[in-house]
């Protein structure tokens, strides 16, 4: 146990490189397997609260690396802080009214091709934050084409496009030829 607290450097006034490395080496495997008992979305695209706790976990976790004391405490910490993420997304989950307290709710920026310009204002989205999204989604600043698009709770922007009938092509082959008409879906 003394060899293992000397690895480690419990105790020690300060670490050294070994310690440090050996620290870091434990804890990225504990940090691993902790995450794995969260969900996926943790370090996905993630809403605000998602982000607040992969930042506070990334920083817990540090704290085991380069202390000199209280490794086994601060893997703790970081587990509580894992599985309180886990509750939170699991009230969210099963309570309607508890979600939009941690992850918002979704702002209706644009209905049927016209742009809410006050929404707009109060989510700070700008219009070239709204043509990057209808590039995206395959539309070239043409509002005409875009049923909906909301602001997201993650702050991305998603477009739903008015659906389409049949383009109607008219081709005329040459003089005094009738008009052809093609349907093109």
């Amino acid at each position: 146990m003394d060899l293992l607290k000397s690895l480690l450097g419990v105790g020690a006034e300060e670490l050294n490189l070994g310690q440090m490395a050996l620290r870091a080496v434990l804890t990225f495997v504990v940090a691993v397997a902790i995450v794995r008992l969260g969900h996926k979305r943790l370090f996905g695209k993630a809403t605000a609260f998602d982000l607040v706790v992969a930042i506070m976990f990334g920083s817990v976790m540090s704290r085991a690396i380069t202390n000199t004391l209280g490794l086994v405490a601060v893997w703790f910490a970081g587990f509580v802080l894992i599985m309180l993420h886990r509750l939170v997304a699991a009230l969210s989950y099963h309570f309607d009214w508890f979600g939009p307290i941690v992850k918002d709710r979704p702002v209706l920026l644009v209905a049927d091709g016209h742009a809410d310009r006050a929404a707009m204002r109060k989510s700070h989205v700008s219009w070239r934050d709204l043509d990057e999204a209808l590039r995206g989604a395959g539309i070239e600043a043409d509002l005409s084409r875009v049923r909906l698009a909301h602001l997201e709770r993650d702050g991305s922007i998603s477009v739903v496009t008015r659906s389409e009938g049949p383009r109607i092509l008219e081709v005329a082959v040459a003089e005094n030829v009738q008009t052809v008409r093609i349907a093109v879906e």
